[in-house]
């Protein structure tokens, strides 16, 4: 792995190097790096635009209890995207903007699922073994509560109410022999 770092590491500058001389040969100077800038102009455009809609995704997905990994892979390829775009190369350039294209982080996506696949088990804290949510959903409140101390700390909270053994499983017509 290290041997490919550093090959890309030689080999993408280099690649870079000779794109801009036939560019520049081809359109001139000027026209070569205003479109240098365009590039990065653009590419910073779309990452605040999908960037924006994926923090959305990741909120709604959290509401619903839901653990938000294909955001997170998502929002991981919009930072590669916007770091490649303002990298001054028209081959970096072209590889950031196929990472907006959803269908290539699909694509990468899918690569990356067989590939950790492939090494053992996949599993997200807060879920059981078999990927299910371990907590039924509940929607949060707004509120505040006292510490140990007296202090009062505001946010948002759900309550989990600790049911003890006996309770469980009642039916509608069972009562409890304390009731």
């Amino acid at each position: 792995m290290p041997v490919i770092i550093l090959f890309v590491f030689i080999a993408v500058p280099i690649a870079e190097i000779a794109v801009f001389i036939e560019a520049g040969e081809q359109f001139g100077l000027w026209p070569t790096l205003g479109l240098v800038i365009l590039t990065a102009v653009i590419g910073t455009a779309l990452l605040r635009h999908q960037g924006l809609q994926t923090i959305q995704r990741v909120q709604l997905s959290l509401e619903r209890g839901e653990m938000p990994v294909g955001e997170v892979f998502t929002g991981l390829c919009l930072l590669v995207a916007g770091a490649l775009l303002l990298t001054p190369g028209f081959l970096t350039d072209g590889i950031g903007f196929a990472l907006f294209v959803p269908a290539v982080r699909r694509l990468l996506g899918g690569f990356a699922v067989r590939a950790l696949s492939a090494r053992g088990t996949i599993w997200v804290d807060g879920q059981d073994r078999a990927g299910n949510p371990q907590y039924p959903r509940q929607e949060p409140r707004t509120g505040h509560r006292h510490d140990t101390n007296g202090t009062i700390i505001d946010g948002d909270f759900t309550e989990v109410p600790k049911t003890p053994p006996e309770e469980k499983n009642l039916g509608p017509t069972h009562k409890r022999q304390d009731d």
